[in-house]
């Protein structure tokens, strides 16, 4: 159908949406601030044409009395919503404007907005089955489409440089999935980020989504070896799977670079013991009383080297050990990297010699 012809809104199915993307100058979100912050699609702005309290007057209005009163009610808040948005977001943009919005389940709030913008005379786009299609499509794609793409899972003790090394292959120009940087967390007990929040389960799954849109199944896309639980996330099953069945890399560092790696990693932990204290406490079911006493005393002490050197030792090297042989299928046929040093120099040459493993086997 020409374009002087087509009918707008276009209701659109998320494939579609997904494949015409460019040509969607805005997405706009017309759900609640609570809903979008929980999850929404890469790049949408919020518009909500009911915000947090509004909906739940209309939610409570529909139980309480009656769906017609809670219509009555909802179209009056969403005319003047939208007609804010329109006066103080969009008075600037063309006829030829293409905004694409959605909702929940691609009903009411996003038709409503639609329909404005279509009688405006803007070419708009509305998403047939809302956020909950878009959802599908997400979830889909991290479990029927992981299987086409090649790994190479980065593995290596607590402080090995994992995560760096991943950094610099990143920007040697190698495909990286950095799930911990997805994530906002640094994967182990004392892994929180300062002033970072993690994001919801389904903003994870959506990032790691987008990302894998940017990947090409013809290149190594390299990833950390990581524990089913990233924080309070979980990584996707298919992708774990994937992972785990996957070629190893083995990353080697002296124990004392090690140390001091995480000193350099860690030193909001490292300048701020309390915090240090209430993380080492959740080790307690562990290593006892005793033991968490007398880290706490050596953190308040200031005794960061020998702190750190006695939780690699007593705590995360075991648990790493029991963990990897189990869960990585390939580990035990690991190619290894020995790296002696923790300056960038070093972190390149380590990135240079697994960018070789792969030239060799491909």
């Amino acid at each position: 159908m020409s374009k002087q012809f087509m009918k707008y809104p276009e209701l659109l199915d998320f494939p579609e949406v997904f494949e015409r993307r460019a040509e969607f100058e805005t997405i706009i979100d017309v759900r609640s601030p609570a809903e979008f912050a929980e999850d929404h699609i890469a790049n949408a702005i919020n518009c909500p044409v009911l915000d947090n309290d509004e909906r739940i007057v209309v939610g409570t209005k529909y139980k309480q009395v009656g769906s017609f009163e809670a219509k009555r009610l909802g179209a009056a808040l969403v005319a003047k919503n939208i007609g804010q948005h329109i006066e103080s977001l969009f008075q600037d943009k063309p006829r030829d404007w293409k905004p694409l919005i959605y909702c929940w389940r691609g009903g009411n709030r996003s038709g409503s907005m639609a329909h404005v913008f279509a009688k405006i005379g803007w070419p708009v786009a509305q998403l047939n089955g809302g956020y909950k299609a878009y959802r599908q499509f997400v979830n889909n794609s991290l479990s029927a489409e992981l299987d086409q793409f090649q790994w190479q899972v980065l593995c290596g003790p607590t402080g090995s440089g994992k995560s760096r090394t991943l950094q610099t292959l990143e920007r040697l120009g190698a495909q990286v999935l950095d799930l911990e940087q997805l994530a906002e967390h640094r994967g182990s007990v004392l892994g929180g980020l300062p002033e970072h929040i993690q994001p919801s389960q389904k903003q994870f799954e959506s990032r790691i989504f987008e990302r894998m849109q940017e990947f090409s199944p013809q290149k190594v896309i390299y990833v950390e070896a990581e524990s089913k639980k990233i924080g309070d996330l979980r990584v996707p099953e298919h992708l774990m799977s994937a992972m785990r069945a996957s070629t190893c890399i083995q990353l080697r560092l002296p124990t004392a670079r090690r140390v001091e790696l995480l000193i350099e990693e860690y030193a909001h932990f490292m300048h701020d013991t309390e915090s240090l204290n209430k993380q080492l406490h959740f080790l307690t079911a562990l290593h006892g009383k005793e033991k968490i006493l007398s880290w706490r005393r050596m953190a308040e002490g200031r005794e960061l080297q020998g702190l750190v050197h006695e939780l690699l030792e007593q705590h995360y090297d075991p648990a790493y050990n029991k963990s990897i042989i189990r869960n990585f299928a390939k580990y035990l046929n690991a190619q290894s990297i020995q790296q002696n040093n923790i300056d960038e120099f070093d972190f390149i040459d380590t990135a240079n010699q697994i960018l070789s493993l792969a030239d060799r086997s491909s």
